[in-house]
This record gives C-alpha cells, sequence and structure tokens, in this order.
C-alpha cells in the first residue's frame, strides 16, 4: 500500500499541464495507478470525500486519472479526453482534495463523451451524463491534466464556503449523502463533490 501526500493549492505543479503517457501496459503506470487507488481510498475513509484523484495532485506529470464510486469497480483512465460535449450545461458544487477546506459552485456541461485508454492500451470511449454525476466528476479530474483546479471554473464568488458550512447546507443532497437518491430533479444544482 503506498498512500502519498496530495499536493495542495498553491503548489505550482498543480498548474502545470501534464504529458501523455507512450505506455499504458507499463509497470511504472501499473504503479502509479496503485498509489492513485491507495491515496484515494486513505482520503475516502479519513475524511468522507473523494471519488476520483489524478496523476499530478501526486506531483506526477502524466495524464492518469483514477475514479472509485461507491458499489463500481475502480477505473484507471489513461490519456482522458473530452471528445464530446453537450450544450446544455448544469451548476454544480465542487471542491477538492487538493483544497477540500473550500466548496464552490461551478459550471460543466451534463453530458460529455470521454476518449481513453485502459491499462491493457485499448482505446475505449464512454458517454457519460448525470448517473453517478459522472460527467461533471471526469470534467473535474481531466482539468487537473491541463494544469485547471476546480476553483478556476467558480461561476459567483459569493458561493465559495467552507466545508463546515457546506455539511451543514447542502452535504445531504451531495453524492455524500447517506441516502444518495435525494440528490435528484429539481435540486441538481445543489450536488457537490470532491476529486
Amino acid at each position: 500500500m503506498a498512500i502519498r501526500p496530495i499536493l495542495q493549492l498553491g503548489d505550482p505543479r498543480l498548474r502545470e499541464k501534464c504529458a501523455a503517457v507512450e505506455d499504458p501496459a507499463s509497470p511504472e503506470i501499473r504503479e502509479l495507478v496503485r498509489d492513485l487507488a491507495d491515496t484515494l481510498a486513505h482520503w475516502r475513509s479519513t475524511t468522507g470525500y473523494g471519488r476520483g484523484i489524478a496523476a499530478p495532485q501526486l506531483g506526477v506529470l502524466q495524464k492518469v486519472i483514477f475514479l472509485k464510486l461507491p458499489d463500481m469497480e475502480p477505473w484507471p483512465l489513461i490519456n482522458p479526453e473530452i471528445v464530446e460535449r453537450s450544450q446544455q450545461q448544469i451548476i454544480v458544487w465542487d471542491a477538492c482534495l487538493s483544497f477540500l477546506s473550500i466548496f464552490m459552485q461551478v459550471e460543466r456541461h451534463r453530458e460529455i463523451t470521454v476518449r481513453y485508454r485502459d491499462l491493457q492500451g485499448e482505446t475505449r470511449d464512454f458517454h457519460a451524463g448525470d448517473e453517478h454525476n459522472l460527467s461533471e466528476l471526469l470534467q473535474h479530474e481531466i482539468d487537473h491534466l491541463d494544469g485547471i483546479l476546480a476553483i478556476d471554473r467558480v461561476v459567483d464568488l459569493k458561493t465559495i464556503c467552507t466545508r463546515e458550512e457546506f455539511e451543514k447546507l447542502y452535504r445531504d443532497m451531495s453524492p455524500y449523502a447517506a441516502a444518495p437518491a435525494t440528490a435528484t430533479g429539481n435540486r441538481k444544482n445543489h450536488l457537490a463533490r470532491s476529486d
């Protein structure tokens, strides 16, 4: 198990663009994915937050992200890129393991199609929408690979709040709520996540 420190807001490495991975099946990439998985699991167990993580958050400037949603298989994506975006956009609460004390509202595309390579090097396409809030989660993680942070996409500075205030006011409607089914319908603009 390799739990690694997560770079925090202000570290200049979070603002750098990542390089494409040449060999997704290499032992180095498999080790990186294990480190991402272990680090994400640690943060999830200690904070209750964390569904995804990107390699630059560990200081590794390569295009690799790792997702682990409840009741779903672990999902590494190598060289992910958004190849289609819906015109319709949504506003969601967002945060990041690199600044977990801050939440803010951001605008994301409701649906996207992501092209990526798996650990065997196969190219795959995946269409993401509202289910499991995958569209906004993937957009957040892919932004990391370009040195873009959620705070760069805030729609209104007045929505920025502390984690404590977010938990008092909005967490029960987020993907972290005890009963995720409450986050449906008209409350879509109140969803929240942190990578």
